[in-house]
């Protein structure tokens, strides 16, 4: 299933962005999701920058006072700014890295041609048409925010979360810390800690071999992939079952399943596990469901209010 990739009109009034032009204000719910792998949230105020009174230097002391009082998310995307528009030469404090303006990318919501700008001014190249997309469409993320009562994640064709709403982090667990290789899902099945899925011995066979079969896949589309080829050396080096059903040959596709999730503080939840295609971006977008009026509807409604804090946090 492929959705539809519409592109709107273009509002004359913009705000003034360090690098390529934002479209509108963000609203208020696009703070909801969490971006790549530095977890930058939309917060606003310190992405996007309307002209006030006072000049350049004042707007500058207000974005600098605005990062400070704003820990994590939004801080760090102004910070990350600014390091766009005064990257330093040498050193660790260097310019920024491919994974931290892509997630700016996601948070700003940027076209492809503002994206490329973007990596152009972080001293970057935009990565190639020979790798694995990363770029979230605005028409992904306008349908995604019509989705917030249900749990919904975003994947490259490599099968490495882009993008995971609230939802969907407090149903699976929170991934906003995970690195590199621990964000793919590939590599969390046969070299992770177990995750909350329940599969018989049968039902995680035919998984592995689903997922082998998928990325074979995706490695034929991209050969040139670099980091593609580094994941599948490691996976390879490090599981002999993901070895096997490499050198099997099989090529295939993960499509839809019903699956059974056993989350710490709500107990166990069946749910309809979609594998939707945006062929825009070579995306998956994977969509948990129960069927209206289910105890696992009622679940899933009573996770929507609990999020992902811990007990503790609650009796705090």
């Amino acid at each position: 299933m492929s959705p539809g990739c519409g592109r709107g009109g273009r509002s004359a009034s913009r705000p003034v962005f360090l690098g390529p032009p934002v479209p509108g204000r963000t609203p208020p719910e696009r703070a909801q999701w969490r971006y790549g792998d530095h977890g930058v949230r939309a917060g606003g105020a310190a992405l996007a920058r309307p002209r006030r009174a006072g000049g350049r230097r004042a707007a500058r002391r207000r974005g600098q006072a605005r990062g400070r009082a704003a820990p994590g998310g939004a801080g760090h995307a102004g910070r990350d700014l600014r390091r766009l528009r005064h990257p330093p030469r040498t050193g660790p404090g260097g310019p920024p890295s491919e994974q931290v303006v892509e997630a700016l990318v996601r948070a700003l919501r940027l076209s492809a041609p503002e994206r490329e700008h973007l990596f152009r001014l972080a001293g970057l190249a935009p990565p190639g048409r020979g790798t694995v997309p990363a770029h979230i469409t605005p028409g992904v993320q306008r349908m995604l925010d019509r989705l917030t009562g249900t749990p919904v994640a975003v994947f490259d064709a490599a099968w490495t979360l882009l993008l995971a709403n609230p939802l969907y982090s407090a149903l699976m667990g929170d991934q906003s810390a995970a690195r590199g290789n621990e964000r793919n899902a590939v590599w969390r099945n046969f070299l992770g800690p177990p995750g909350r899925v329940r599969h018989t011995p049968a039902e995680r066979r035919a998984f592995e071999a689903t997922l082998t079969a998928d990325l074979r896949a995706t490695v034929g589309r991209y050969p040139a992939d670099v980091r593609l080829r580094r994941l599948v050396a490691e996976l390879r080096a490090g599981s002999d079952r993901f070895a096997e059903l490499w050198d099997s040959g099989a090529v295939g596709r993960h499509v839809a399943a019903r699956k059974t999730i056993d989350h710490p503080r709500i107990g166990a939840l069946t749910l309809d596990c979609d594998v939707l295609s945006a062929a825009d971006g070579d995306l998956r977008l994977i969509v948990y469901s129960a069927e209206p009026g289910t105890r696992d509807a009622e679940r899933i409604a009573l996770l929507a209010v609990l999020g992902t804090q811990t007990l503790a946090e609650r009796h705090a």
